[in-house]
């Protein structure tokens, strides 16, 4: 199921996505002369960063949310373009030299249709770079907001709610990408923890994109208690004496080749 997001309030919300991001394209060694896919491109930030890098390549950009999209469209320029498309749909044959992705397939549950969907995009001796969250990331929201779905005025809604993230350990995506057909496949863990700076920060966070598919099965006159009852939890658990909020953020990468 694709989630809608605010694009505008993602660009507002995502500072640690765009950090490791950039470390990731700055792993990519690029020549200038690649065609480059992103999945879950969000507002473009990074895909724009890729386009730099590409002065005799091009870049697409695509994401299943219309916000998202909407926000990255005014970084379009002559080799960097952006597709309202859910990754589920990946539908290219041999058409690009590197599929890139970062904080974003997490959202993806199905990932051994995703690998053969990218193995198919990928033109022979092409490059898979990926960057998503994995066992151990969110621990401190995740217990909260299972907290609050238990309550008594929301068990009922969330009653045989599918969990909508997927992450992995390393070695269950190193089995999962060895059998894609893929080769040379690297898998890696990471540990990112951060320390939001202030409660505000980590408080955009929860509202995009953390809560976005909790709230998308609640009612509406629901929707603003469970937010606030999340704010209210996850600002009493992790924040510390120094004004700051604390989260795990744990990494699964993977590096491959056609």
């Amino acid at each position: 199921m694709a989630h809608e997001f605010d694009g505008k309030k993602y660009e507002q919300a995502s500072a640690h996505q765009k950090e490791w991001g950039a470390k990731v394209i700055a792993e990519l060694d690029l020549r200038g002369t690649e065609s480059v896919l992103d999945l879950g491109c969000g507002d473009g930030a990074l895909t724009l960063q890729i386009a730099g890098q590409l002065s005799q390549g091009r870049v697409l950009g695509i994401d299943a949310s219309k916000g998202m999209i909407e926000a990255a469209m005014p970084n379009e320029t002559v080799n960097l373009e952006f597709m309202v498309m859910d990754i589920d749909d990946l539908d290219f044959g041999e058409e690009f030299d590197v599929v890139f992705s970062n904080a974003t397939l997490h959202w993806v549950k199905d990932h051994r249709r995703l690998l053969g969907n990218v193995r198919r995009a990928l033109r022979p001796g092409g490059r898979v770079r990926f960057d998503f969250a994995g066992e151990g990331n969110c621990m401190n929201f995740f217990s909260v907001v299972r907290e609050i779905m238990a309550l008594d005025r929301f068990a009922d809604v969330f009653a045989g709610y599918e969990w909508p993230w997927y992450m992995p350990s390393v070695e269950a995506y190193t089995e999962l990408a060895e059998e894609s057909g893929l080769r040379n496949v690297r898998v890696w863990g990471g540990n990112a923890d951060r320390f939001f700076p202030e409660r505000d920060a980590m408080i955009r966070w929860i509202d995009q994109p953390s809560i976005v598919p909790l709230l998308a099965v609640l009612p509406e006159s629901l929707r603003v208690p469970f937010r606030d009852e999340v704010v209210e939890r996850m600002v009493e658990r992790t924040l510390q004496p120094d004004g700051t909020c604390f989260e795990t953020f744990r990494r699964i990468n993977l590096a491959a080749e056609k």
